[in-house]
Formats: structure tokens, C-alpha cells, sequence
């Protein structure tokens, strides 16, 4: 049984759907949505609505754009001999924000995981191949999160291209910048010891 009145129900019913929102915070986004002016809250729906409706992926990167092929991949720019690949959108975001990779991003929409049911026939491994078949590319960067997924994805990757002769290097794990040692745990200190370099 609701207490709320079924249009206000049924709003935080769809809030409850989006990832990370429980029944708490579903609560406080619908009451923040019912007061907003009639105005502002078109403006919210239409904003949904635009995004749904004119963003798609990069037909060479796979990368969310409003445009097709996305401005990383047609940027002037842009080194295409080198393609660093992630695993979500957010990825190149994160990436893109250091504003130091100069190259160009494939995203593979997910990771090799069995336990979940994910091959690599179910992320883009298949378009990746197509892209470094023709010779130009002269690095591969894998920078798949530092979990099994992550890790299994790249080491996958790997043995994919060291066959085509492709240099291919993984992103450095270990302490991050401001971290304290004594706060991390053994895995992360260990993959900090291996990648460590000559200063």
C-alpha cells in the first residue's frame, strides 16, 4: 500500500531504478522534482529527453557523442597511431581530464567477467581488432580497472595483440598521489613495487 498520491508513487518508483538510488534518496529527488517550478522541471524532462534522443556511440570508438565520428577521433589534434582503451564513457572523461594522453580511446562497454556471463564476444574486442588490423597503430594503452575483470580483460587484450606486433602497455597501479602506505592494502603496494621506475 502507498501513502503517495499514485503519480508521486510512481515517480519515486522510477527514481528507485537508477543505479545507486535507494527508496530514501528516490524520496527526496521526486519532493525535490514536485517543487521545482512547472518551468524548471520541463526543462529537466526535455534535458532527459535530448540526451536520450541525440547521443549515441562513435561508430569508431564506441564513446558517447552528438556526433558522428566523435571530436576525439577527428580532433587535429589527436595522435590516432595511439588508442588507449577503457572500459565505460566515464573512462575517457577521467582520462580526458588529466589532459595528458594525447591519442585516441576505444571503449570496450564492459569487461570479461564469467562470472557474470560476460565473454569477449559481448564487449567490443571484435571492433577493436578491425581498428589495429591496418598497420597505423603504433601502441595500444590498456587502462581497464585494476580489478580481476579489469585485469583479465587486459591480459586477454595482450595476447590478442602481441601476434600483430603492436606495442602494447598497461596503465601503472600502486599508491595514489597524496595516499598514506600505511592505509593500503597488499595487492596495491605489490603492483606499486613492480611498476616502480628509476628517478
Amino acid at each position: 500500500m502507498s501513502f503517495y498520491a499514485a503519480p508521486v508513487a510512481r515517480l519515486i518508483e522510477e527514481f528507485e531504478k537508477l543505479p545507486g538510488v535507494g527508496h530514501k534518496t528516490a524520496q527526496r529527488l521526486a519532493f525535490h522534482v514536485l517543487n521545482l517550478t512547472d518551468q524548471k522541471a520541463e526543462k529537466l524532462a526535455n534535458a532527459i529527453m535530448e540526451a536520450k534522443l541525440k547521443t549515441r556511440y562513435c561508430s569508431i570508438c564506441s564513446n558517447l557523442t552528438d556526433t558522428d565520428p566523435c571530436s576525439i577521433c577527428t580532433g587535429a589534434s589527436r595522435e590516432p597511431s595511439v588508442i588507449c582503451i577503457v572500459e565505460d564513457p566515464r573512462d575517457v572523461v577521467a582520462m580526458e581530464r588529466t589532459r595528458e594522453f594525447k591519442g585516441v580511446y576505444h571503449v570496450l562497454h564492459g569487461a570479461i567477467s564469467p562470472m557474470e556471463g560476460i565473454g569477449p564476444e559481448d564487449i567490443k574486442i571484435k571492433e577493436l581488432l578491425s581498428r589495429v588490423k591496418d598497420g597505423s597503430i603504433k601502441e595500444v594503452i590498456l587502462a581497464t580497472n585494476p580489478n580481476i575483470e579489469g585485469e583479465a580483460t587486459a591480459m586477454y587484450i595482450s595476447r590478442l595483440l602481441k601476434p600483430l606486433g603492436i606495442k602494447t602497455t598497461r596503465i601503472a597501479h600502486g599508491i595514489p598521489v597524496g595516499g598514506d602506505l600505511e592505509y593500503a592494502d597488499e595487492v596495491t603496494l605489490a603492483k606499486a613495487l613492480e611498476g616502480r621506475r628509476e628517478i
